[in-house]
């Protein structure tokens, strides 16, 4: 396996990491880095890189982010945004990840990508719903910020240094085990 193909799992691992924390940020993130050629996405997504795909993410970003600000909308994007994550975490796996066999490379975006971004947007509607009911939904801005901020700095560091984001994917999915295991009921 190349440098350049290890390269291009460590981005699609952490831009699946993002899109559990917000569906359209790091897909803008992705169509940005492309068409200011920063990253080379495979053949068959160069779209994602297009004028047209990089305002309407950039819009639908915007939309997302805003969105979550709105108590009662954060919990409905949830429900939605989970499906929705699964398959955006596939997209920039397949979308990013270069020399591989297709068969490889789609169990890869499945598992790692799709996998990575359920278990993370999964994490947070539930962090959601805990903050929702304990506070009234009074500190789901700050937890909003907070996913946004988070999205913002995975996506940065997975298409300028991909090897951190990966660093970052494990410590994110080390402190959503050990926040699942301590409120998991005891036997």
């Amino acid at each position: 396996m190349s440098p350049d193909t290890i390269i291009s799992i460590f981005l699609g691992i952490g831009l699946a990491a993002s899109v559990g924390f917000r569906v359209f940020l790091p897909l803008f993130a992705l169509s940005l880095a492309s068409y200011l050629g920063v990253w080379e996405l495979n053949e068959s997504w160069q779209w994602i890189g297009s004028l047209a795909a990089l305002l309407t993410l950039g819009i639908a970003t915007l939309v997302e982010i805003f969105a979550y600000f709105i108590p009662w909308v954060d919990n409905a994007l949830d429900s939605i945004a989970i499906p929705l994550a699964a398959i955006a975490g596939t997209a920039v796996m397949v979308s990013t990840v270069a020399d591989l066999d297709p068969v490889i490379t789609w169990s890869l975006a499945i598992i790692a990508g799709g996998g990575t971004a359920t278990a993370i947007k999964g994490a947070n509607a539930a962090g959601r719903l805990t903050s929702t009911a304990s506070t009234g939904g009074l500190a789901n801005p700050l937890v909003s910020t907070i996913e946004t901020g988070t999205a913002v700095a995975v996506s940065t560091a997975s298409i300028l240094v991909p090897p951190i984001a990966a660093i970052l994917v494990i410590i994110i999915l080390f402190i959503i085990f050990r926040i699942y295991r301590k409120l998991r009921p005891r036997k």
